[in-house]
């Protein structure tokens, strides 16, 4: 299977550098003006422009944005047929990907993906007289000015922003300092290198909450690789995870139909009607199509309906600055219900087979059991050979005891493919 949960990621390699050729190519079949852009990985700039390529030869017009988070990219689709990223997000510098992106902001469909599948078998070579073209598009300065439209702060905010060296350094500084933030900046630049792992999770951040404190900032936002994502912390420099991270914005916002993911905290079914999805935010986006009106994953993708269908850490950012000068965050998150939530993940050289073996339909959707006070969610990755199992009790020792079902289940299910 070519697509994962969030686009296509592979280990870089001469494979990968081949199959963007051909994807660009597979894209412009369909779609005559598209939107090019790439993250700040030392290998997204070859297969930018191995996917351009591909665009040109099949007689498409290109219009490249350079280095631009993904959410910059979505923004700059509006008014043509698709979107093009170069990145793999949150996974290791050795990674690179595709993601692609239809008019409103949402990723490809299954659909969609499975179309592309098929175009890939196909040539779609034009003669030298109906060759394509390439213009740049300032896709940065747009979205900027158009989340500074929707963000206002209502006093000042010391706000501490690591980019972590990805796509964000590229907007996301000068956006909140042009809302009216002062911004401690850390990890800014686009070196091509990650100085700090690209997920934003707590383990990757032990020196945030020291700064937050020690600057007196109001809050911290952090960034992936490509800023779909954004994780932050609270004034006290508390982590923030994302299931309370949803919960403020979906109080703040004041929306009432929220849609997120199975691995998702019951917590959230307190203050909002929900409806869950697969992992992944293509499938968080697809469903806001037709309900809801926020969405988001624990992992740190949040979609806005009304601004993009796309997750928009930018705006997350900006939204979060502009709560942080109205509300005490932390307050805001004491007062929140709080359940034990549990999270591990295991390298297994089979994880497709194993979940197959467990009576998965589709692997990295996964399987789940639960009962009233807790539940448990095991899943193949959609970008390693990891499988994940997600736990969560009303209790700590109900929690712990979901965990090790699910740790049971897996094993039994590793032993019938020995």
């Amino acid at each position: 299977m070519l697509f994962g949960s969030s686009g296509i990621r592979q280990e870089f390699s001469p494979g990968l550098v081949d199959l963007a050729l051909r994807i660009g190519a597979a894209i412009a079949a369909g779609a005559s003006g598209i939107v090019v852009g790439r993250d700040t990985r030392t290998t997204s700039e070859l297969l930018e422009h191995c996917v351009v390529s591909g665009m040109l030869s099949a007689g498409a017009g290109v219009y490249s944005c350079g280095i631009a988070p993904t959410p910059t990219v979505a923004h700059a689709t509006r008014n043509t047929d698709a979107g093009c990223m170069i990145t793999a997000s949150h996974n290791p510098e050795s990674y690179n990907g595709v993601k692609l992106l239809n008019p409103d902001g949402s990723s490809f469909t299954l659909r969609q993906q499975a179309g592309i599948e098929d175009a890939l078998r196909a040539t779609h070579w034009k003669n030298w007289d109906d060759q394509g073209h390439v213009r740049p598009i300032d896709a940065v300065d747009a979205h900027r000015e158009a989340i500074l439209e929707k963000v206002s702060l209502s006093g000042p905010v010391t706000a501490v922003l690591d980019c972590g060296n990805g796509a964000g350094s590229v907007i996301t500084p000068d956006l909140l300092a042009a809302a009216g933030a002062t911004v401690i900046g850390l990890n800014c630049n686009v070196m091509g290198r990650f100085a700090r792992p690209s997920e934003p999770l707590e383990a990757n951040l032990p020196y945030i909450g020291e700064i937050v404190r020690r600057r007196d900032a109001a809050c911290a936002v952090i960034h992936d690789g490509d800023a779909d994502r954004m994780m932050a912390f609270d004034e006290r420099g508390r982590y923030i995870d994302g299931d309370h991270l949803l919960m403020l914005f979906a109080k703040y916002l004041d929306r009432k139909r929220v849609v997120t993911t199975v691995d998702a905290s019951m917590a959230i079914e307190e203050i909002a009607e929900v409806r869950r999805t697969p992992v992944g935010d293509s499938f968080v986006s697809e469903e806001l199509l037709s309900w809801g009106d926020f969405g988001g994953e624990a992992s740190g993708s949040w979609i806005f309906p009304r601004h993009s269908y796309c997750p928009d850490g930018i705006y997350a950012a900006a939204l979060l600055c502009e709560i942080a000068s109205e509300w005490s965050i932390a307050e805001e998150l004491d007062r929140m219900p709080r359940y034990t939530l549990l999270r591990e993940s295991y390298r297994i050289a089979s994880p497709r087979e194993v979940m197959r073996a467990m009576g998965a339909e589709e692997p990295t959707h996964g399987v789940r059991c639960e009962d009233e006070d807790g539940w448990y969610l095991i899943r193949a990755s959609g970008t390693e050979p990891k499988v994940r199992i997600t736990a969560e009790g009303r209790t700590p020792a109900k929690a712990k005891e979901m965990l090790e079902a699910g740790h049971a289940a897996l094993e039994k299910a590793k032993h019938t493919l020995e």
